[in-house]
């Protein structure tokens, strides 16, 4: 985060999304201030409170992807939920803690990956050690049957000795096949032969319980609770030995962590850096009746009120603070207005950013403009058929146009258009896909107009695009 000025992150951003530049500054400066904060001493560092966000657009336009991105860009623990599967406290359903129990399980996730990425070197030593015991096991103990009066009297020394020089014979002889072995386990030799392995089950038992204000969602495992007292159990898989050696990697790689650093790790980072974006928050906003769905929603608008505010949520790994929390909320607004919020919680974000509706413009860029563009994605996937499929200037124009009037004609769902659009476009050619001989593909304008124009203008166009 230190070397990522404003701007960078902004660059950074117009790899992926097109557009939007008063949001994709705001959620820079957000960040950047993050940064700022933890340059401070401790006793000002705690009273700065995050910059957050909430972005007015209609759907498609890229309030979740810039959010999304900048999750990445930072690697911090993120988390996307939508308002209106929320419940306020005393009705069925989710209550809002569960948003930081999940954004705590992501940043555990984010920072036990990262453990095992440093030690897994050691861990597929270990594994190869395990492989090398199972191919070529130690010899079996002999049982002692010896009497003791032979002991008294010493009449076993030359048999222990004759049978010494046999065992350490024996076990020279398993130290060099189990040599050769390793060679040809290093030199993949052995990949694709069958051997039989012990799996660890994952456990599935858990439990409950009920806090002061209801049945928490946290589902300890017996093993959390029991510890060691519980043994673990195993299953027998057979497997090549290349995936016995990813599997018992992994699971001697998590040996070596220590899951209480892990846990310590993952709830300061979720303090620290993580990122909750909550979607559709408009339509939790309310009117302002005295009954009805409206009373429910304004009952989880006060319920996330704490939760933005600042407070802390008691998880299965400890208590979380949500003080330094970064909240993006994101709605359309189309029916109600952000006003509707109650004060409390439009106050809670001091950062407001209106999101453009797509131009034809627009859409023409995100063909061809981001990294993961729509049509490279296409023509990776026909290359695995063997077929290189290309786009002409005038058909991204024309698929643009046809995008953006079904937007005005019908509804507007934004860049979510261009899918449904391309996929009527390509659907012979992905049909036929296997069999066609002529591998060079090229999409002009006028194949774009054979396929979609005449969509445009029937009414039944739903069928095909959403």
């Amino acid at each position: 985060m230190a070397e990522l000025t404003p701007k960078e992150i902004v660059e950074e951003l117009d790899k992926y999304i097109i557009g939007q530049e008063k949001a994709k500054k705001a959620v820079a400066i957000a960040l950047r201030s993050r940064y700022r904060r933890n340059l401070l001493d401790e006793e000002f560092r705690n009273e700065v409170k995050p910059k957050n966000i909430l972005m007015i657009g209609p759907t498609g336009v890229g309030k979740t992807e810039i959010a999304r991105r900048l999750a990445k860009l930072v690697d911090a623990p993120f988390i996307k939920a939508e308002a209106t599967k929320f419940t306020e406290v005393g009705y069925v359903g989710r209550d809002v803690d569960s948003l930081i129990r999940d954004l705590v399980e992501e940043a555990i996730r984010i920072i036990k990956n990262k453990k095992i990425e440093q030690v897994y070197d050691k861990g597929k030593i270990l594994a190869d050690e395990k492989i090398v015991e199972l191919l070529i096991p130690s010899r079996r103990r002999k049982g002692s049957n010896i009497n003791p009066l032979n002991i008294i009297f010493g009449n076993t020394e030359e048999k222990e000795g004759s049978e010494c020089k046999s065992d350490n014979e024996e076990d020279n002889n398993i130290q060099i096949r189990r040599n050769e072995v390793r060679k040809k386990l290093r030199n993949g030799e052995l990949d694709d032969k069958i051997i039989e392995i012990e799996v660890e089950e994952s456990p599935n038992s858990s439990i409950g319980f009920f806090s002061g204000l209801g049945m928490e969602e946290l589902n300890i495992n017996m093993n959390d609770v029991f510890g060691d007292l519980v043994p673990k159990k195993t299953k027998k898989r057979k497997v090549t030995i290349k995936e016995a050696r990813k599997i018992i990697g992994s699971q001697e790689a998590q040996k070596l962590i220590d899951m209480d650093e892990v846990i310590d790790s993952g709830i300061k980072s979720a303090q620290e850096n993580g990122i909750i974006f909550i979607d559709e928050i408009d339509k939790i906003a309310g009117k302002g009746y005295d009954s009805g769905p409206d009373v429910s929603r304004e009952g989880v608008q006060r319920d996330i009120l704490p939760i933005i505010e600042g407070s802390t949520v008691v998880t299965k790994y400890g208590p979380v603070k949500t003080d330094h929390i970064l909240f993006i909320a994101a709605g359309a607004f189309h029916v109600s207005k952000v006003s509707d919020l109650i004060p409390e919680l439009q106050g809670r974000f001091p950062i407001r950013v209106e999101l453009e509706s797509l131009t034809e413009k627009n859409f023409e860029e995100i063909l061809t403009a981001p990294k993961n563009a729509l049509t490279k994605q296409y023509e990776l996937l026909f290359k695995t058929e063997g077929i290189d499929l290309s786009f002409t200037d005038g058909a991204l124009k024309e698929i643009a146009r046809v995008a953006f009037i079904s937007n005005e004609q019908f509804e507007n769902i934004g860049a979510r258009r261009l899918y449904t659009v391309l996929e009527k476009l390509l659907e012979d050619i992905s049909f036929d896909a296997p069999d066609i001989k002529e591998k060079k593909i090229v999409i002009d304008k006028r194949y774009v107009k054979e396929k979609l124009i005449n969509e445009i203008q029937e009414k039944d166009v739903s069928k095909y695009i959403l």
